[in-house]
């Protein structure tokens, strides 16, 4: 059993540490290999630290044990804000990544809005055309059907152009929309596949402030889980060692 202990106890600080250094190294980027090795060093440090005032607790004086157990907290507490850093980072850049995907697909769509509006507006021109022609043929309604026939091709000659140059305009932006749509596709896609990963997260936020709150606290839910981790990981480990240094 303390052998499974120790190897859990390891597993454990030595995941905790990564994170830590990691978190830390996203902190304070400007100097990562001092970090990474003052990280390394330090959570070294702490765990033999703890095995050996756990073993040595009775004849060690009161001054060092207090500055020992001290210094072994604020290290649990610089590995745990680490940690923090590093989970932190880790949902703001998915948080980041969805937002700009979220950005160029609402560009995209206004674009889409607008081709939508301009086929319109070409749609609306030529029922004014229609209406030109229809208008005409009120006013003859009392000629010949021959008469009447004649005007309306004749009006219809010379929309022909106009005409010719509003469908070739429905055409492109139709063309566009398309284009468009092709280019949203994946976009779309990507957003539903982050939603899917975050579905969790909602789950849990819907817990803890209900359906109508979820959405605008999900960042609350995220910080809450994120603390949770962080305030079991490291503790536990250096726990852990403790309870070997007493067996």
């Amino acid at each position: 059993m303390n052998i499974l202990l120790f190897l859990t106890a390891v597993s454990l600080s030595s995941i905790a540490a990564y994170y830590s250094i990691v978190g830390l190294i996203a902190i304070f980027s400007a100097a990562a290999q001092s970090i990474a090795v003052m990280g390394s060093v330090l959570e070294v440090s702490k765990i033999v630290t703890a095995s050996w005032l756990t073993r040595n607790w009775k004849k060690t004086p009161f001054l060092l044990k207090t500055y020992f157990t001290t210094a072994i907290i604020v290290l649990m507490l610089l590995t745990s804000i680490g940690i923090f850093g590093f989970l932190s980072k880790a949902h703001l850049d998915q948080s980041t990544k969805v937002g700009d995907v979220a950005y160029e697909l609402s560009m995209i769509d206004d674009q889409i809005k607008t081709e939508k509006e301009k086929i319109n507006e070409y749609r609306k021109t030529l029922s004014q055309l229609d209406q030109q022609v229809n208008e005409a043929l009120a006013r003859t309604a009392k000629d010949t059907n021959t008469r009447a026939v004649n005007l309306s091709v004749t009006i219809r000659r010379r929309q022909a152009s106009e005409r010719k140059e509003i469908g070739k305009q429905i055409q492109q932006a139709q063309a566009e929309i398309q284009k468009l749509n092709e280019v949203r596709a994946p976009k779309a896609a990507e957003i539903r596949k982050v939603e899917v990963e975050v579905g969790p997260i909602k789950y849990v936020s819907a817990l803890i402030y209900g359906e109508e709150r979820s959405k605008e606290s999900l960042e609350d839910a995220v910080r809450i889980l994120i603390l949770m981790i962080v305030f079991t990981f490291d503790p536990l480990a250096v726990l852990m060692f403790i309870a070997i240094g007493q067996n």
